[in-house]
């Protein structure tokens, strides 16, 4: 997904968020923002906002000396995920249909995300999400293209969102490659994380290596490239997966809650809705 003009006052709403998170120096959190103001003007429209985010985000720990602001709120996040554990695999034993159920379950632990959004609820929110119609459902896709997949790579967005995730896996019954950030970037998942979540008892956890909020391929490190390029059916998790991997020509299944018009516009919904996005153009 290419960079919208609406993309630059989010950029310097996310730096403002994460500055203030990361150190309480007004001082440095002006400077912060006199940066990556300057920043904004080399900002192309054709690249996907989780590269130009990553960079944001650089300055932020570098002004600030605080390498990983969020660490707490993933931590809680979690905490409050898990607590919620046994109420998600009752809502799975009442289903009429596990897998469709066990994929918007996935999608609810979305609301998690503390860079497109931050006044949320993720109890409130996960209850209502669970009572909502997909706006794009290719369910039938997803479905064809498991069977016939060996193996899972799923690729994972956001801290306590990764609880959410294994209701999903647990009902996958595959070997399932669990792919987390390379090092902390927001509130997205780290290898630290997903353990919390519990994510290595059901599936292999590894690396993409990138620091951005969103798989970016070219910052992502050789072992993943090599699984990513070998991999027969891909899950996406989330809009800055989304917006990294929209273009890709592969079989990549997005599931996510649009946060953002600029998002929910360039997938053609509205938004807050819900979403399963087979791939485009691709013979699935």
């Amino acid at each position: 997904m290419k960079t919208y003009l609406d993309c630059f006052p989010c950029f310097i709403s996310q730096a403002l968020r994460a500055a203030r998170i990361a150190t309480n120096d007004e001082k440095k959190i002006k400077t912060i923002l006199d940066e990556v103001g300057m920043m904004l003007k080399n900002i192309p429209l054709g690249c996907p906002p989780p590269e130009s985010a990553r960079l944001i985000y650089h300055k932020v720990k570098k002004i600030t000396g605080n390498l990983d602001p969020y660490k707490k709120i993933k931590k809680e996040s979690t905490q409050k995920a898990l607590s919620l554990y046994p109420f998600l695999e009752n809502r799975l034993e009442k289903s009429k249909d596990r897998l469709l159920t066990a994929i918007q379950i996935a999608i609810a632990g979305n609301v998690i995300d503390f860079g497109a959004d931050w006044d949320f609820d993720i109890e409130s929110e996960t209850y209502k999400v669970l009572e909502m119609n997909f706006a794009v459902c290719d369910y039938n896709r997803f479905k064809r293209n498991l069977d016939k997949a060996p193996n899972v790579l799923y690729i994972a967005d956001n801290a306590g969102e990764c609880v959410f995730d294994r209701i999903l896996i647990n009902e996958i019954q595959k070997p399932v490659t669990y792919v987390v950030r390379g090092m902390p970037i927001i509130n997205d998942a780290t290898y630290e994380d997903a353990v919390q979540a519990g994510i290595d008892r059901v599936a292999t956890i590894l690396s993409s290596g990138t620091d951005a909020p969103g798989t970016v391929l070219e910052t992502c490190n050789p072992e993943f490239k090599n699984v990513y390029k070998d991999s027969e059916f891909i899950i996406s998790k989330g809009q800055g997966n989304y917006e990294a991997l929209s273009k890709e020509k592969r079989a990549i299944f997005f599931l996510l809650r649009t946060k953002c018009t600029v998002v929910a516009d360039d997938i053609g919904v509205c938004r807050g809705d819900i979403v399963l996005k087979g791939p485009d153009d691709y013979n699935s």
